[in-house]
């Protein structure tokens, strides 16, 4: 509808906010993408976590971490301990069968208590030359640890940073494209291990971690960039050595969307028997277990020589005490991160990465584009549909990769945006209707029922302006004796006025209660329409539901003016109302004039509502029924026929019936006998049967609903007809009444 304004188009604000959500994911502003994406895996790996398993039966390696525990600490002194307690540790391990010890701590500077260090804080007098002597023969700390190192395949790390003095000595010099490592994190400097350290070790990797934008770690990097020269990480090292190959064997992926870009990238590494799926950034996603105290041994119980869980050919992890991280399960210690890497990688259990973000993006645009379209050509139930439906089947598309081929593709930012466009629909939508409602209201508050002017406001196609026939149930309801009334008050213009809005308000708000469209109110009468402007099958019901409303309102209207009459001193006559009701075809459409647009219903069976209400006064009851009305309302209300005529000599006759209550009316005994006498009454006087008919309106008056001013009615025809008889062609209509 156009009519005080032009419609919004409701697909334009959806499609802002779906480009705007494209933006967001594709450029992860403020790293919201990146946050979005990893609570939907962390729930992901809540709800479905690694199973885990010893690791040694399937690869040959159990995988332990050394805990630093109370205990330990109170065995072994506070941390940090001193190498030479590392040295002894290793051995311990080493005597137990453990084939790969990882120290994940940084090595970089000397053990604080080497004796050179030691002897250099003496004073240079002769009474501390002894101790300066016993301290030379003293091993090193940082001795001690080599040596220990030397008898185990032990991987030791450095870090990587912008602050370093060294250079790594790689064991295994990676043979690959520079280009391979693209995306790799990139850092000019490095810590390396003590040189004898170093060399004691049988492989060196970074000891750096890549947390995600909320702080969390749940991608372990295997490789990084030194200066543009790619190197492992501790974990990579670790996977090598396991291995017993000197080298990596590197897979790449094609850069770009879906796969088409001019670029290789790492999308994997394996060595010997271990194969790892990899992220462009070099970075393997962790498939986390939880914590499970099968991994942990004491140091204290090594120390000790207590009973600890089996250590051979076991790797086993040492890192600080103190170097925690946020995982997706938690707080936990790096030792237990690093083991779990380690458990996915000699499983081959490492959840596999989906290459980019392209194709959550194609998946948006396509299927956002498809709701934009929705929202413009059908419905905002289809966009809706087409939505929800989206957005489950994406949820349950990326569970069944989770857990069936342990990819982890989000939908969770897709789904968002997705919500976010049809919000912006829902809103636009909104604002439509109620700009479409404010218009109507304008234009139509007096005629419409609300609930008509909401479904027009949301579905504007519903009011046909341009006129349509339709069949329609027109009501006109108007004051009986109105002259005589208005006469009454002729001294008191604002009494009259009073009086009629008392009256006719209440009746008006009656008729579009119950769904009708008002078309006229001149202060005598007005009428009201149904199935007009919108579909209602019901029509002729409603109408009658409320005509029969209205003479109750009219009760307790009549009951409150005769309390204040009684109160003021004024005489009062009860008002009385007369309501015709027919049903036929009718031309409904719309006129504007100076802008302002009215909504009309025009047809004979409006006029024959009219004709009606004026004739209802000389049958008594307040309610008469065209036949066509009595018969689509039948089933709702008790009728009684109560003329048979016509308006002219040449015109169609019709029948008249008085509505005289509901159904239970209608079954009750006194009515169907009384429906019965009337029929006889009728067919007598289609017949010229005129005593006969006179006996059935005599035997009438004396049951309870009769009408006697119905009857003197009919009484007076019948002696007019014996006057002036019908003739033998008569139809049995009476043609005098309605001029």
């Amino acid at each position: 509808m156009k009519a005080g304004g032009k419609p919004v188009k409701i697909w334009v604000l959806p499609l802002i906010l779906l480009v705007g959500a494209f933006a967001l994911i594709a450029t992860d502003l403020g790293g919201l993408a990146t946050r979005i994406r990893g609570i939907e895996f962390d729930t992901y790996q809540h709800t479905h976590p690694r199973a885990y398993e010893d690791t040694s039966a399937r690869s040959g390696y159990a995988v332990r971490i050394l805990d630093i525990d109370e205990a330990s600490i109170a065995h072994l002194g506070a941390w940090p301990w001193s190498r030479t307690v590392l040295a002894r540790l290793t051995n311990d391990l080493k005597s137990q069968g453990a084939s790969i010890v990882v120290l994940a701590m940084p090595l970089d500077t000397p053990d604080p208590a080497t004796p050179s260090l030691l002897a250099s804080l003496l004073p240079n007098n002769p009474q501390a030359a002894p101790a300066r002597t016993a301290l030379a023969g003293i091993q090193a700390p940082d001795d001690a640890l080599a040596a220990g190192l030397g008898g185990v395949k032990a991987v030791t790390g450095f870090t990587l940073g912008e602050n370093g003095t060294g250079t790594p000595a790689l064991k295994a010099p990676i043979d690959a494209s520079d280009e391979l490592f693209a995306h790799t994190h990139q850092f000019a400097k490095a810590a390396p291990a003590l040189p004898r350290i170093e060399a004691a070790s049988a492989g060196v990797g970074a000891l750096n971690l890549e947390l995600d934008a909320d702080g969390k770690l749940r991608n372990m990097p295997l490789f990084y960039r030194l200066s543009g020269k790619p190197v492992p990480s501790l974990d990579a090292e670790v996977m090598r050595v396991a291995s017993g190959k000197p080298e990596f064997v590197f897979r790449g992926q094609e850069s770009g969307a879906l796969g088409l870009g001019n670029a290789t990238l790492i999308g994997g590494v394996g060595s010997g028997a271990f194969d790892v799926p990899l992220q462009a950034d070099g970075a393997l996603q962790i498939y986390y277990a939880g914590p499970h105290a099968e991994r942990h041994i004491s140091a204290a119980a090594l120390e000790s020589g207590q009973p600890t869980p089996e250590l051979k050919n076991a790797i086993v992890y040492i890192a600080p005490p103190d170097q925690v991280v946020r995982t997706p399960d938690g707080t936990r210690n790096i030792a237990d991160v690093r083991a779990e890497v380690m458990e996915n990688i000699l499983l081959g259990t490492p959840l596999k990465p989906v290459s980019s973000i392209y194709a959550e993006l194609v998946f948006l645009a396509i299927v956002g584009i498809g709701v934009v379209v929705l929202f413009a050509r059908a419905s905002i139930w289809w966009a809706g549909v087409a939505t929800l439906l989206a957005i489950v089947g994406a949820q349950v598309f990326t569970w069944f990769l989770f857990t069936n081929v342990h990819i982890l593709l989000d939908s969770a930012n897709p789904s968002w945006g997705l919500a976010l466009a049809f919000l912006g629909g829902i809103s636009a939508r909104s604002y439509d209707v109620a700009r479409a409602r404010t218009r109507l209201r304008g234009s139509f508050a007096d005629t419409l029922p609300p609930s008509t002017i909401d479904a027009i406001a949301r579905m504007p196609e519903l009011l046909r302006l341009e006129g349509e026939t339709r069949v329609v149930t027109c009501l006109s309801c108007g004051l009986r004796r109105y002259g005589a009334l208005a006469q009454s008050f002729a001294d008191d213009p604002v009494g009259f006025t009073r009086l009629i809005n008392t009256a006719m308000a209440p009746l008006i708000e009656d008729a579009v209660g119950h769904g009708g469209m008002i078309g006229r109110f001149d202060g005598e009468s007005f009428t009201a329409y149904w199935n007009a402007p919108l579909d209602d099958s019901e029509h002729a019901i409603r109408a009658c539901e409320a005509a029969n409303r209205m003479t109750v309102t009219l009760a307790e209207v009549n009951e409150q003016l005769g309390h204040e009459r009684r109160f003021d001193g004024t005489a009062f006559e009860a008002i009385e109302i007369g309501i015709g009701i027919s049903t036929g075809a009718a031309v409904a459409g719309g006129f504007t004039a100076l802008g302002h647009t009215t909504y009309t219903v025009n047809g004979d069976s409006t006029v024959f509502a009219d004709r009606i209400r004026i004739l209802s006064a000389q049958y008594g009851p307040a309610v008469v029924v065209s036949e066509e009305t009595r018969k689509t309302a039948q089933r709702g209300f008790a009728f009684l026929e109560v003329d048979f005529i016509a308006a002219g000599p040449k015109d169609e006759p019709v029948n008249l019936y008085a509505m005289l209550g509901n159904p239970l009316v209608r079954a009750s005994p006194k009515f169907r006998a009384l429906e019965t006498f009337h029929d006889h009454i009728f067919q007598s006087i289609q017949t010229q049967q005129w005593e006969k008919a006179r006996g059935l309106i005599d035997q009438c008056r004396k049951l309870s609903g009769a009408s006697p001013k119905m009857y003197d009615l009919h009484l007076a025809r019948i002696a007019y007809y014996e006057t002036h008889a019908p003739g033998a062609e008569w139809d049995g209509a009476f043609r005098q009444v309605v001029k």
